[in-house]
């Protein structure tokens, strides 16, 4: 007789950090993997053409309903399904709530769960904290960027928003490029700036950190400028950088809104995380999709369409990874690397995680059931 107990274990967040959640450098190699399986198509996501982002559920500015959320600054819940395969072979999906609001309260702005699923069966293996799942994964993938693309005595690097995935993509580039002594600082905020240099000073004491007045001179001189400063639709509202600001061989890494002027585009390489997320997300919006989405690969999708960019010159790091198209190919060349976020990113990182809780009897055993009252 068949056995239908079906267990699945339950990770907190202090479970989640004991099992290795914040191993920057294991996380950075997991993603360089699953941008690979991605660029070769060993993957689904939400939509009819696998590439959706996921499902959000938006609130209405007004509503005659007595107790309904109203829209504001990140107020939404979103669900985001994926599938990879590879050494994987692991469904989940990562469901959370944000809103502004809750910093009010001493909460983080979004609150997030990760359920990992097997494949076949659909049962649950895992139910996890997503919080430093999702902001690892996220910053390893600009570490992934770095690790292909940037120069290989990069030493100096300009922050553009100090804010928290600023904090993960400085883990990152530090990862795969321990060269790295010197960090400007820039921000909008004095006590944002003065939290990231404090952090910084504590996680690697050996850097250097310093302020800066503005973009322009985190960008000069540097060879790593990670961009990631949330901002209004309208690509007026977005963060700008000018094309004499960057040093020749930067690597410009932008995990936010972005705007260049025309020469920088000119003079560099544009390569992306996964364009197909971008292409996806473009046919949701009303063009040009740059103005609604500011992030950098909306922007190339809106040139490819309208003709002012070639297909081919929209290029992806999976590919990049797999050597199917050249890394870097010269001491100067410029490369803008686009990062937009993906839920394969975090089936990838989640079953790592996972194995290792079970390899090291991390987390607590729930049980679903013993026998499905229904089946």
């Amino acid at each position: 007789m068949s056995n239908t107990k079906i267990e699945f274990l339950y990770l907190n967040e202090p479970d989640m950090i004991r099992a290795g959640v914040t191993n920057m450098a294991e996380c950075v190699e997991t993603m360089s993997d699953m941008l690979q399986l991605f660029a070769a198509g060993d993957y689904r996501m939400a939509g009819a053409e696998n590439n959706s982002h996921g499902a959000m559920l938006f609130f209405p500015e007004t509503s005659p309903f007595a107790g309904m959320p109203l829209d504001g600054p990140d107020r939404r819940f979103m669900a985001m399904p994926a599938y990879l395969g590879g050494e994987y072979q692991m469904a989940g999906c990562k469901w959370y709530g944000s809103n502004v609001e809750n910093k009010q309260h001493g909460l983080p702005r979004s609150i997030l769960m990760f359920t990992l699923n097997d494949k076949d069966t659909g049962a649950p293996l895992a139910h996890m904290s997503a919080n430093l799942l999702s902001a690892y994964r996220t910053g390893a993938i600009p570490g992934v960027g770095a690790k292909y693309l940037a120069l290989q005595d990069a030493s100096t690097v300009g922050i553009i928003g100090p804010g928290p995935m600023n904090r993960t993509s400085l883990e990152s580039f530090v990862a795969v490029r321990p060269g790295i002594k010197h960090v400007k600082v820039a921000g909008r905020s004095q006590d944002g700036v003065d939290r990231f240099i404090s952090w910084g000073q504590s996680k690697f004491p050996e850097i250097t950190f310093e302020q800066v007045r503005d973009a322009e001179e985190a960008t000069r001189g540097s060879d790593i400028v990670s961009i990631a400063v949330p901002s209004p639709s309208g690509s007026e509202n977005y963060p700008f950088v000018a094309s004499d600001w960057v040093k020749p061989g930067a690597f410009i890494c932008c995990s936010a809104h972005l705007r260049l002027d025309e020469e920088l585009i000119q003079r560099s390489r544009h390569v992306a995380d996964a364009r197909k997320i971008y292409q996806a997300w473009a046919e949701e919006l009303p063009s040009p999709a740059h103005e609604t989405v500011g992030i950098w690969g909306m922007h190339l999708v809106d040139r490819v369409r309208d003709g002012r960019m070639d297909a081919d010159q929209f290029e992806d790091i999976g590919e990049i990874i797999a050597g199917d198209k050249p890394g870097r190919q010269s001491e100067d060349e410029i490369f803008v690397y686009s990062v937009g976020g993906m839920p394969v990113e975090d089936v990838a990182w989640a079953t790592k995680v996972y194995r290792n809780a079970i390899r090291d009897g991390i987390g607590t055993k729930l049980t679903l059931w013993e026998e499905p009252a229904l089946s």
